[in-house]
């Protein structure tokens, strides 16, 4: 597999606005991100995974994205999204689709989509879960024994039926060479994640992102010299408990349509700014995320504390003109991305960014739920 340097000069890469000293030179050493939509998946519990929600708003509908990694002649994934025969699953994950607590289309698995796309799986090296959730670990038995595994530290290994809590079973792992992460002896820290540098040359980094579950992990893609994209993985699941802060709303100032939409679109009752007035809100004013990771006893993040944290980490990338960051479930993106075939990595000389990041305050766009 890769290298997996952990040379802190690599932290010259970073410009200002990330490491906080003055900006370094063009590197060159790029990858090529694109990015899958594997399953549409819905769920009746939506609280597990953002608060507060309003009335009306009792089911939520996510992507389960994957993300293939060029880097020249190496490929790699960086998570699988999930395998397309659920009650397959271990029963204590099987058992939520057979609830109907969370449910999916029929739908073609990862594998399927990269051999139909002209991607032979033999050509992968290396497969990354960002997590070990269902929805991000695919299913490794179709893989050939020649690919790698990578997890984040601590990830729990424990696999069922030995452990009838558990979410993995042996097909997850058998036949393939697995290596944890450890993050305990970096001296390179991006935004305050302590990272690693997975090709050794500044093109392709794993931060270190805790609180959603043990061993949660998100990857920085230098796409051009100078521009990148932070998969961003579960830090958190909806573009609202992200967006607005105050350094984001400065760089990218919301839309004069939709500051104009949102005065009546976003319950007063729910959210409220400096400058809102009862059944007319301000978006403007607002300093902090519309949604939050939840804290009750039943949060799909298992610190949500930490996850907060994390997600604070992040958004200094999503105030930086250079860093576009994609959700694995960021369900504002589904029709705004450019989807395999087509790269990831020219989205910003395409004004990508600036068309998605208030996507999710649209009242058309299938995230909108302030309403």
């Amino acid at each position: 597999m890769a290298s997996l340097s952990l040379l802190a000069v690599l932290a010259l890469g970073f410009p200002r606005a990330v490491l906080g000293f003055g900006h370094p030179p063009v590197v060159n050493s790029t990858v090529d991100v694109r990015v899958f939509n594997v399953a549409n998946i819905t769920t009746t519990v939506p609280g597990v995974l953002l608060q507060p929600v309003l009335h009306g708003y009792d089911t939520i509908h996510m992507p389960d994205h994957a993300f293939l990694i060029e880097h020249g002649t190496e490929r790699i994934m960086f998570d699988l999204g999930m395998r397309n025969d659920p009650l397959n699953f271990p029963p204590s994950v099987a058992s939520f689709f057979e609830s109907g607590v969370y449910s999916v289309e029929s739908f073609k698995d990862i594998t399927e989509l990269l051999t139909e796309g002209g991607i032979a799986l033999e050509s992968i090296d290396t497969i990354i879960w960002s997590h070990s959730h269902f929805d991000h670990i695919g299913n490794m038995a179709k893989w050939p024994n020649s690919t790698n595994l990578v997890v984040g530290p601590g990830t729990n290994r424990s696999l069922y039926p030995e452990y009838p809590d558990s979410a993995l079973q042996a097909s997850d792992f058998a036949g393939h060479n697995v290596t944890e992460l450890s993050f305990k002896n970096t001296n390179l820290t991006i935004s305050g994640l302590p990272a690693i540098d997975y090709f050794g040359d500044q093109s392709f980094y794993l931060l270190n992102t805790p609180g959603h579950i043990m061993g949660h992990i998100t990857a920085l893609a230098r796409v051009t010299p100078s521009t990148f994209v932070l998969l961003g993985a579960d830090t958190c699941h909806h573009a609202g408990q992200l967006r607005p802060r105050p350094r984001f709303q400065a760089t990218y100032a919301c839309p004069a349509e939709l500051v104009a939409q949102a005065k009546n679109s976003i319950s007063t009752d729910y959210f409220w700014s400096p400058d809102s007035q009862p059944h007319a809100f301000d978006i403007a004013s607002r300093a902090q995320p519309l949604l939050s990771i939840p804290d009750l006893p039943n949060s799909a993040d298992a610190n949500p504390v930490a996850g907060r944290v994390s997600l604070d980490r992040i958004a200094g990338f999503d105030a930086d003109e250079n860093y576009l960051v994609v959700f694995a479930h960021d369900l504002s993106l589904i029709d705004k991305l450019p989807y395999f075939p087509e790269s990831l990595s020219t989205w910003k000389a395409k004004g990508l960014k600036e068309d998605v990041v208030w996507a999710f305050l649209e009242a058309e766009n299938p995230a909108f739920r302030f309403g």
